[in-house]
C-alpha cells in the first residue's frame, strides 16, 4: 500500500498535535505538521513548518513543500479561536465588539478558506483525498437553541458554507474529493477550559480520544458526504 501524505493545520493546538501523533505512528504515513508558533518537542519522521494567517505567503509556501511528496491524501485544519485574554463569547447583544467579530471571522473563517484555497488544488486527483476542517455544532443555524456566542456561532456558521461551497467546486476537477467540516465535541484543550464545569464528566473528551474518533469518522466518508459536518460520533450536524 503506498504511503500516505497527511497534512496537519495547526500542530501546535491540543487536537492538532494529538493528530500529529496519531499518523506518526503509522509507518506509512508521511507527515507534515505547520503551525504559527514552534513545536518544541518534534517527532523525528514528521515535517515540521511554519504557516501563519496573517502571512498568506506562508501558506502557499506549506502547501507547496507538502506537495513535493506527491499529491495530497488527507489535509485536517485543526484551528479555532473562541476566547483569549481580550475575547470571550458573547452572552447578549450588548456584549458585540467589531474588533472580537474581526478577530473571530480571521481565525475561524478567512485562515481555513486560504489553507483551502492552496491546499485543495493539491490533493489527489484521481483517487481519495480529505480535507478536513475543525468546526463546531454551535455553528449549526438549525441546532442554534441557546443562542449568544453570536461571533463563534458566525465565523463558524461561515465556515460551514465555505466547506459546502469548496466541496462543490473540488468535485468539479477531483471527483474522488472529500470535503467535510468536523465537531470535536468538548475537547479538554485551552478553547473550552473556562466553560469546562457546565460540562458533564463523560461528555469532556481528552485530544488522544478525539482524534482518534475524528480518524474513524473521516476513514468512514465517502463522495456523497462532500460538503457536510460531521460530529466525532460519526453523525451530521445541521447546517
Amino acid at each position: 500500500m503506498p504511503k500516505q501524505n497527511i497534512v496537519i493545520i495547526g500542530a501546535s493546538g491540543g487536537l492538532g498535535s494529538a493528530f500529529v501523533e496519531l499518523f506518526a505512528a503509522d509507518s506509512d504515513n508521511i507527515v507534515h505538521a505547520f503551525s504559527r508558533s514552534e513545536i518544541k518537542s518534534k517527532l523525528v519522521n514528521v515535517y515540521y513548518g511554519h504557516l501563519d494567517y496573517a502571512d498568506e505567503e506562508s501558506i502557499k509556501k506549506a502547501a507547496e513543500q507538502s506537495a513535493k511528496e506527491g499529491s495530497l491524501d488527507c489535509v485536517i485544519v485543526a484551528t479555532g479561536l473562541l476566547h483569549d485574554s481580550d475575547l470571550m463569547p458573547e452572552k447578549s447583544l450588548r456584549d458585540l465588539n467589531s474588533d472580537n467579530f474581526q478577530r473571530s471571522f480571521f481565525v475561524n473563517t478567512i485562515g481555513p478558506a486560504l489553507v483551502a484555497k492552496y491546499f485543495l488544488p493539491q490533493l489527489h486527483s484521481k483517487q481519495r483525498a480529505v480535507f478536513a476542517a475543525l468546526s463546531a455544532r454551535v455553528g449549526s443555524i438549525g441546532d442554534n437553541r441557546l443562542g449568544g456566542w453570536y461571533a463563534y456561532r458566525a465565523s463558524k456558521a461561515a465556515l460551514n458554507m465555505l466547506i459546502k461551497t469548496a466541496s462543490i467546486e473540488v468535485a468539479w476537477r477531483k471527483k474522488q474529493a472529500i470535503v467535510v467540516g468536523l465537531h470535536p465535541g468538548t475537547v479538554d484543550t485551552h478553547l473550552s477550559q473556562p466553560f469546562q464545569q457546565r460540562v458533564a464528566s463523560n461528555k469532556l473528551f481528552n485530544t488522544d480520544y478525539s482524534a482518534r474518533q475524528l480518524l474513524a469518522v473521516i476513514k468512514g466518508l465517502n463522495i456523497e458526504d462532500s460538503g457536510k459536518i460531521f460530529a466525532w460520533d460519526g453523525k451530521e450536524v445541521p447546517c
